[in-house]
């Protein structure tokens, strides 16, 4: 099979790298760029930035549109199709008695044996074991949440490819890194499916009345551990990563007014899955914030904080990042801000300036940007003309290979972007992906049917011990049913055995029940034509087919000697130069050209 080659990994590291050239006449003009500078390119440039890429087709529907209409099909949705997109089919794996979940196992047997219930569970009467069935429900939620949200994330994938409104969903992905909550804290897949759907809503609107749905969002209520923020006591979290990476940036506010906002947050709470505020738990006093005196309360000390010169400028400077490039010079962050402050921080308004702007165009911005993984993947499958997300190679499994799992982002301050997305391990990672995409691997098993690594082995020799009749002590022992325990092993028996219930059985037994209840994830694989393609685009040479396939899935064009050795390549995989004529042999050859293309260098930058 074709690999990519170390020369590849070589040419990588010059093509990320920083190179200093004279600033292009366009480079930080936010003059609107005129009818008459519009064209395909721009228009492909426009579709990558602002959605995930699209078909030859949709860059030549956009082509024909002026600059101006362009953009507000992508902003607007002006002209843009009106197709109702499915909404997200629950399993049905929520049940009343989860709510509130407790926060360990041993907070949750301790519930059932002060209360004699917990999750909706009563504890047995009599006999073995009898706070097994509460132990048993505790583990099946932490996996059916998990599972659902695993599958949530595959309905927003699918989203990002078949919307007519890809912007919405880009702006959702951006708001997600930045606003950023964990499903392995938060632990409730509703919580984390309500803020996506609020991103979704609100992400191009008025970032006060966003950054106000957060602030009350149980998923991030959750993630800020708003419980534990009360009067008296309170808890500096939210506080601190809202002027911190929400508003503000580094630098700008004091310990004190840290101390102050929190303040202003006690007893904001959530209740199920709607926000609640505790009003016996609220510190209603006066409080110091950011030079401001008065008796605050969340939402007036989100409109000190936006009302601070510096927040425009923060905000506005991420966007730019995001959409346009890395380096911002201070004087235009400075413009940019202003400009965003000008339109009341409506972020379609500045959406809208931005992508219209000659900078957005200019050459330092076009194709230096590296495709985040979620970004990779849908925009490989929408250039391929894809209409749903394979279910193999899995979704989820691929970009967090690539580094970049929804719903799962590392820490607060969301992913890393940039450079970071790319080393010599994630781009073979990258290469894999191209792989498994021209040539599906049909040794996959799915994990939402089949429990992989280190738990996941456990689980299963656990499964396979009580199916051969091992009573469930000896089944759950640690190290096999063999006795040979060391003594860390025992220490750890000892300590999770208990005359109540068994640990070890009740993560085995959460995971069956949560396979049977969480639907799976359909495995269907990409069903290409390579070959019907680029016949159709009028290909009868390895030359025009190279051509073909640089212009559709490429930013940045391919040198002559590259372009050169790829037709060659092809060529000799066909074994003649006469396209038409190996038709009916020819997809594998497509196929294994597709894998060398969508690994170089070059396909990683949109």
């Amino acid at each position: 099979m074709f690999r990519i080659a170390p020369v590849a990994l070589a040419f990588a590291g010059a093509l990320f790298s920083a190179v200093t050239i004279a600033a292009s006449p366009w480079a930080g003009n936010l003059t609107p760029i005129a009818a008459a500078d519009w064209n395909r390119a721009r228009a492909a440039h426009l579709l990558e930035r602002a959605g995930f890429g699209g078909t030859p087709e949709d860059i030549d529907a956009f082509a024909r549109l002026t600059p101006a209409q362009a953009v507000r099909r992508l902003v607007y949705f002006e002209g843009a199709p009106a197709v109702a997109l499915p909404q997200f089919e629950h399993s049905g794996v929520f049940e009343a008695g989860l709510d509130p979940f407790p926060a360990s196992r041993p907070a949750t047997t301790d519930l059932a044996r002060d209360s004699g219930e917990a999750l909706g569970v009563t504890v047995k009467a009599g006999g073995n074991r009898r706070m097994q069935p509460v132990v048993n429900k505790f583990f099946y939620w932490l996996r059916a949440s998990k599972l659902e949200t695993d599958r949530v994330a595959y309905w927003w994938a699918n989203r990002m490819l078949t919307s007519p409104r890809p912007l919405q969903e880009r702006m959702a992905l951006f708001w997600h890194g930045h606003f950023a909550t964990n499903e392995d804290k938060v632990r409730d897949y509703r919580k984390m499916l309500n803020q996506l759907e609020l991103f979704q809503n609100q992400g191009l609107g008025s970032f006060r009345t966003l950054m106000i749905g957060v602030a009350q969002d149980p998923a991030m209520l959750s993630f800020l551990d708003a419980a534990v923020n009360v009067k008296g006591a309170p808890n500096e979290n939210f506080a601190r990563e809202i002027m911190e990476l929400f508003t503000m940036g580094v630098g700008h506010y004091s310990e004190h007014d840290i101390r102050e906002a929190a303040r202003a947050f006690t007893g904001w709470n959530y209740q199920g899955v709607a926000f609640h505020i505790d009003a016996a738990k609220h510190d209603g006093g006066p409080k110091d914030v950011l030079g401001r005196r008065g008796n605050y309360d969340g939402v007036q000390v989100i409109d000190i904080i936006l009302d601070q010169p510096v927040t425009p400028r923060y905000l506005a400077s991420k966007l730019y990042r995001h959409f346009v490039r890395e380096d911002i010079e201070p004087a235009l962050a400075e413009e940019l801000g202003r400009r965003l402050k000008a339109v009341d921080y409506d972020i379609a308004a500045f959406l809208e300036m931005l992508f219209m702007s000659r900078d957005f165009h200019a050459p330092e911005s076009v194709a230096t940007r590296i495709k985040g993984p979620v970004e990779l993947v849908v925009s490989t499958y929408r250039k391929l003309g894809l209409t749903e997300v394979p279910g193999v190679p899995d979704f989820n499994e691929t970009t967090t290979a690539l580094g970049q799992r929804l719903m799962h982002p590392p820490t607060v301050a969301g992913w890393a972007q940039g450079r970071s997305w790319i080393t010599p391990g994630l781009l073979l990672e990258r290469g894999n992906f191209a792989l498994d995409v021209a040539l599906p691997d049909i040794n996959y098993i799915p994990g939402d049917r089949y429990p992989g690594a280190q738990a996941g082995y456990e689980i299963r020799n656990i499964h396979e011990r009580v199916r051969s009749g091992l009573d469930l002590s000896t089944a759950t022992k640690p190290g096999g049913a063999d006795g040979g325990v060391d003594m860390m092993a025992m220490s750890s028996m000892n300590g999770d055995r208990n005359e109540d219930f068994n640990t070890r059985y009740g993560s085995y037994r959460g995971w069956q029940m949560a396979v049977e209840r969480v639907k799976p994830i359909p495995r269907t694989v990409a069903r290409l034509d390579l070959t019907g393609m680029v016949l159709k685009a009028g290909c009868r040479t390895p030359e025009e087919v190279v051509t073909y396939m640089e212009g559709r899935f490429l930013s940045v064009p391919l040198d002559g000697a590259t372009r050169n050795k790829l037709a060659a390549f092809l060529e000799k995989e066909l074994g003649t130069r006469d396209l038409p004529a190996a038709a009916s042999y020819a997809e594998d050859p497509l196929r294994l050209l597709l894998h060398v293309l969508l690994s170089r260098p070059e396909y990683q930058l949109g």
